[in-house]
């Protein structure tokens, strides 16, 4: 045929196409058929193509051979190096074949090009159970009245299963239930149908619903399964009769109840539901017209409530008839008898009488005094007329009541009683009877307290200190010391006044004044820190009642020292305003000493603390100053430029707020040679030594040695002529007035004794300073600071006064001592 082709292209043309035409047909006649189960594993072997379509593995390459699915999806694939036909994609039978056919084919068509040839292949697939049967409705409610016959037949929709065959829906079954049952059926095209049949009565009081599981099961190896959920709900019929829990109710009602009184509510049951158990309450006509005259009968909520007024002594029981009826189509109704008996209500109150009492009674009243006479009644009769009678029991009371006879009783005073605790009381009489329920009656009695002055005033503290800073104007107010008194008018009314006391032979009534009235405390002079540093007396309150009553307060005023005092430049001496001029060799090495300015400050602390600073200096290269010591030094040796003439200003100041300062000149001119004295040669004055000024120095300078010196003995006489104290005991009461007299003693009898001196080396250092001046000795008068003497202290510091004044003194004897011989040598 081929030949054909080529030996006569032109004419035989379309003879040529027909006879391929035909040669194709005639090779696609051949058919070729498989089965696989579905769901196959990709890559699974389904036949060897190249074996049986009689094909060389090696011309599938060569003549591209493809694999064409018709009307489906390529789900195989050839392996052209092996001719097998594989699993290219996993297939699912339900996918391709949706209806439900016993037979499923896949066809598809083999082409090979050079020449052309095509097999028809066709692929069974087989089905398997991969598929469980699957309700359309999970849940298949059903509503059957509880009148239904058994035998009544119910229809239920039915499982689904996609497989086919033997794989599909076998049977159904139910859960078990003794009142239902199932009936399967057959349809003509080979699926299951299932029926509810009922197989007994129902009764919706006893099961209200009923809960089935309905399976239905296939035939594969191994079955599967499904199920869905039977809701049977029972419809009610009205068979069943309202029910009362007892057909007799007792109940007790009190007479005089008010209307509209609950006296009880009658509950009954229907087992049905719906309208079939809405009960309706009326009265049978056996009870009496009076009855319900006095009780009504709610029809829907079964309340019976009073009506009219219920008297014990007009009937004491009452009886009803009462039918509860429902609403079904056929009502049907339960009866019972209700019995209510009247109690006998305690509607007396009891009564309560004073007959005679008082209004108010001083706070030191004595126990068992009478206040009031009470009677107590009550009109009833039995345990409703006994009566009992008693005080308010929400409070303690100082009071009592006492029977004194049948039905009388006496109020009288049984615990003291203080005004400032409780100014009054307002006494709760209360009488009750034993009637059930007891009813009471109460009587209030006011009794005053009056005032008897027993408090003594009372201070907030019991020892004040006050601060006052010195240089204070006189008049102005220090504190206010108020002390309080609880008792009332004249008895609280306060009077302050000073405890007189003197220090220095000075009272305190000049010192201070106090208000009477209001306690406001002022100082009436000047205080001064240098003299005076405090001051410790007692301030006494006393109210204005009969028998006063005081009490007394320590006050400790301390005094708080101010910036007003200067400071005192004493050494190096010289006259007010005048220069001091020193006198160096100019041959004077660095750091020599040059002069040492010292000040003191009468102040105290911050306050007296003294530095020194250059104000103005010649030459700042030249000397130095220590800031705390006030020592000049030379800082570098003088050289032929440095003048000879140096002038110097020093400032001494405090540490105070605003600072106070005083200042120095010193002219300080050099030599080339200066004479000098050695502590170890002995040199001869000149014959100016003794000059006028010189030899009353001298003869001033005995004097006091000589003064001192008797001082000295007579002290010592004294001190050996004293006699020991001895120590007496004596009570705490007494122990503050003591110490307070023999300050005072103290005080008056020697000012050091009770007194600090103020002194220190500067001070000495300024009263005699020897200088070796021109080969001459100067002997400077002392220079006493302006305010720089003693200062008095007001508080005690012993009981015995005569062993600190000694104690003083003998140290003030040293300390002169030891300075006047400093100063000879």
């Amino acid at each position: 045929m081929a030949m054909a082709l080529v030996v006569a292209p032109s004419r035989t043309r379309p003879i040529a196409a027909v006879l391929t035409f035909i040669a194709l047909w005639g090779c696609a006649l051949s058919i070729s058929r498989y089965s696989i189960p579905e769901e196959m594993e990709e890559g699974s072997f389904v036949a060897n193509l190249a074996a049986d379509l009689g094909l060389d593995v090696r011309s599938l390459v060569q003549r591209r051979a493809k694999l064409d699915v018709i009307h489906s999806k390529n789900y195989l694939d050839i392996n052209k190096d092996t001719g097998e036909l594989i699993i290219r994609e996993r297939i699912d039978r339900e996918g391709i074949c949706t209806t439900k056919t016993a037979s499923c084919f896949l066809k598809m068509d083999v082409i090979l090009e050079s020449p052309i040839r095509i097999f028809n292949i066709e692929l069974e697939i087989m089905d398997i159970n991969d598929n469980a049967p699957v309700f359309r409705r999970k849940t298949m409610p059903l509503d059957i009245s509880e009148a239904t016959p058994p035998g009544e037949r119910f229809s239920l929709t039915n499982a689904v299963d996609a497989d086919v065959g033997a794989n599909s829906i076998k049977t159904y079954y139910l859960s078990e239930s003794k009142y239902f049952i199932i009936d399967i059926q057959t349809g003509s095209d080979g699926s299951k149908y299932v029926d509810l049949v009922l197989n007994g009565n129902l009764d919706r009081e006893e099961h209200s619903v009923h809960n089935l599981i309905l399976t239905a099961v296939d035939g594969g190896v191994p079955p599967r399964s499904g199920t869905a959920n039977i809701i049977i709900n029972v419809l009610d019929i009205n068979d069943n009769a309202p029910l009362f829990s007892q057909p007799v109710f007792a109940v007790n009602v009190s007479e005089n109840s008010a209307a509209g009184t609950l006296v009880m509510t009658l509950n009954a049951s229907d087992l049905d539901e719906g309208t079939n158990a809405q009960l309706i309450y009326s009265y049978t006509l056996y009870t009496s017209e009076k009855t319900q005259e006095l009780f009504s009968l709610d029809p829907s909520s079964g309340e019976i409530k009073v009506k009219g007024v219920i008297d014990y002594e007009e009937s004491q029981s009452f009886e009803m008839h009462i039918q509860a009826q429902d609403r079904g189509a056929s009502p049907r109704s339960g009866h019972c008898k209700v019995m209510v008996f009247v109690t006998d209500l305690n509607d007396n109150y009891p009564e309560v009488t004073i007959k005679s009492v008082k209004s108010a009674l001083a706070e030191d009243v004595s126990m068992g005094t009478l206040i009031a006479v009470v009677s107590v009644r009550d009109r009833d009769s039995a345990a409703n007329g006994e009566v009992e009678l008693t005080l308010n029991k929400q409070e303690t009371l100082p009071f009592v009541l006492n029977r004194s006879a049948e039905g009388y009783y006496e109020l009288l005073v049984s615990k003291p009683v203080d005004r400032e605790i409780i100014s009054r009381y307002d006494i709760t009489l209360r009488v009750t009877d034993k009637g059930s329920p007891p009813l009471s009656e109460t009587e209030t009695i006011t009794l005053d307290i009056l005032d008897v002055n027993d408090n003594a005033p009372r201070f907030s503290q019991s020892f004040y200190t006050i601060h006052v800073v010195e240089n204070n104007v006189p008049g102005a107010q220090l504190t206010s010391l108020s002390a309080f008194d609880p008792d009332l008018n004249e008895n609280q009314y306060l009077v302050y006044f000073i405890m007189e006391k003197e220090i220095v032979n000075t009272s305190m009534s000049m010192l201070f004044s106090i208000n009477p009235e209001n306690g406001d405390l002022y100082a009436l002079k000047t205080f001064d820190y240098e003299r005076e540093r405090d001051f410790l007396f007692h301030i006494e309150a006393r109210d204005s009642g009969v028998s006063p009553l005081s009490s007394n307060v320590t006050v400790h005023i301390i005094i708080l020292d101010q910036n007003d005092n200067t400071p005192l430049i004493v050494s190096p001496w010289r006259a007010q305003g005048s220069v001091v001029e020193e006198v160096i060799p100019r041959s004077t090495d660095k750091g020599h000493l040059i002069a040492k300015v010292i000040a003191i400050d009468a102040d105290s602390e911050q306050n007296a603390r003294v530095t020194y600073q250059l104000l103005q200096i010649s030459d700042a290269s030249l000397f130095s100053l220590d800031q705390y010591n006030g020592e000049i030094r030379t800082t570098r040796m003088f050289s032929y430029r440095d003048p000879r003439h140096q002038r110097l200003v020093v400032v001494a100041k405090d540490n105070g707020q605003p600072s106070l300062s005083a200042t120095v000149t010193i002219k300080i001119s050099t030599v080339e040679h200066v004479l000098s004295f050695s502590e170890t040669t002995e040199l001869p004055l000149e014959y100016d030594v003794f000059t006028d000024l010189n030899l009353y120095l001298v003869i001033g300078l005995g004097a006091v040695s000589f003064l001192l010196l008797i001082t000295i003995l007579v002290i010592i006489v004294l001190k050996c002529q004293k006699p020991k104290p001895k120590a007496i005991k004596m009570p705490p009461a007494n122990r503050n007035s003591v110490i307070s007299r023999n300050s005072m003693i103290s005080q008056r009898s020697s000012t050091i004794a009770d007194s600090t001196l103020i002194s220190s080396d500067a001070y000495w250092y300024s009263l005699f300073l020897a200088e070796t001046r021109k080969g001459k000795v100067v002997v400077r008068q002392p220079i006493i600071p302006k305010g720089a003497g003693y200062f008095v202290s007001s508080i005690p510091r012993s009981i015995g006064p005569s062993e600190t004044t000694d104690s003083r003194a003998s140290t003030l004897e040293l300390d002169l001592q030891t300075k006047l011989k400093r100063l000879m040598l």
